[in-house]
């Protein structure tokens, strides 16, 4: 749906709203290596996509907020007061940008009136490529435009990080948001998420692409499951500090976690430090081999990476290993889950030539074990958040 069609709908949508209507866009994200390390101070490699999520909107003169989306037509315009932001769990995705709004004014923003927008995602529903991030990302910009903000794009990751920890509920690192409003197109991100200094590595794969596969299993375990993972490390992370003087799991080499392990009593806390202490240095030594163009070594440490999420971890799938499992066997080079688990999407590195093939025998065998039908794209790279002129 373009631009154009999205206004005229906004008019008939908000009909009697005749200010002047922009229009945004923010990106979903795909994790190449660095898998729930974010919260854990260590190191990612996410990039932005060139789907996302589009939003045209316009100021009011009450204090009304009304939000509408495409994608959830049946609830309707939801319609909240500016002074009056709550999470109500019948406003379902409305709360992602009532809670960027209430975050904002809470910093100090000043938002002076209300305004009407119209919302529409083109990421695929439920596949943990961060749609809630792009919501989140495409309303700060939104914000920023329509009340001419003092907000540079890191200040709007950093706020919709926090709307979604706190409004929302959802204590996710910062990966997600930073992807949408920072990704680079042709690029991914090797961020350190302790410090937040970054890097953007061009992604030359040359005969190959990234091909994301979605299971289309629902993920009603992710947020309480995220959360619960995110306790576990915590824990396991306060048993290391008891001797050794580290903020996170990410300052910890292999070799220091494996001389110091046994600090961590419990053996399931321990697998989980296992993961995020090893899966940190499995995302350096993934970009480093991308830089030398030594696709079968970073191929091996995405494999790498899918084992340590589905036995260390522990936020795979069924659906996520069998997809895994028949990529392996059908020509990928790489090949691993993606984002929060319990369902969503794998990555797979593909040569070209190979790619109507895989699509076809890897989702035939997806359909023969599960009885499901998983979806295959292929991942362009773009750029963040950005108003569209």
């Amino acid at each position: 749906m373009d631009v154009k069609s999205l206004k005229k709908e906004f008019r008939h949508v908000f009909y009697g709203n005749n200010n002047h209507v922009l229009s945004f866009f923010a990106p979903g994200r795909v994790n190449l290596i660095g898998e729930h390390t974010d919260y854990n101070g260590g190191c990612v490699f996410p990039c932005a996509l060139s789907f996302g999520t589009y939003a045209v909107a316009s100021k009011r003169q009450d204090d009304k907020i009304r939000l509408y989306s495409k994608n959830y037509e049946g609830l309707g315009i939801v319609e909240v007061d500016i002074n009056q932001l709550v999470y109500n769990k019948e406003h379902d995705w409305a709360n992602y940008p009532k809670g960027v709004v209430k975050i904002f004014k809470d910093a100090g923003y000043k938002i002076s009136t209300g305004f009407d927008m119209l919302y529409f995602g083109n990421i695929p529903n439920g596949a943990g490529l961060s749609s809630s991030a792009s919501i989140e990302l495409v309303t700060s910009i939104s914000l920023k435009v329509l009340f001419d903000l003092n907000i540079d794009r890191l200040g709007m990751v950093k706020l919709s990080q926090k709307a979604e920890n706190e409004f929302i509920g959802v204590n996710c690192g910062i990966m997600d948001q930073f992807a949408c409003g920072m990704g680079k197109k042709d690029h991914a991100i090797l961020l350190n998420t302790n410090t937040l200094k970054h890097d953007f590595v061009p992604l030359i794969l040359k005969d190959i692409s990234i091909i994301i596969a979605n299971t289309n299993k629902r993920r009603d375990l992710a947020a309480s499951k995220y959360n619960e993972r995110r306790k576990e490390s915590e824990a396991a992370l306060k048993d290391l500090q008891k001797k050794l003087s580290i903020n996170t799991l990410g300052d910890l080499s292999e070799e220091e976690f494996e001389a110091n392990k046994k600090l961590i009593m419990n053996e399931v806390y321990r697998k989980r430090a296992k993961h995020a202490v090893y899966e940190n240095q499995r995302t350096i030594n993934a970009v480093g081999a991308l830089q030398n163009r030594n696709i079968e070594e970073f191929g091996k440490l995405i494999n790498e990476s899918h084992i340590s999420l589905k036995d260390d971890y522990e936020v795979s799938c069924l659906e996520l290993d069998i997809l895994v499992e028949a990529a392996l066997e059908y020509g990928s080079i790489g090949s691993r889950m993606t984002g929060a688990g319990f369902g969503g999407c794998t990555i797979n590195l593909v040569y070209n030539k190979k790619i109507e093939e895989f699509v076809d025998k890897v989702g035939r065998k997806y359909q023969e074990k599960t009885g499901g039908r998983a979806d295959f794209y292929v991942a362009t790279i773009g750029d963040g958040v950005r108003q569209i002129l």
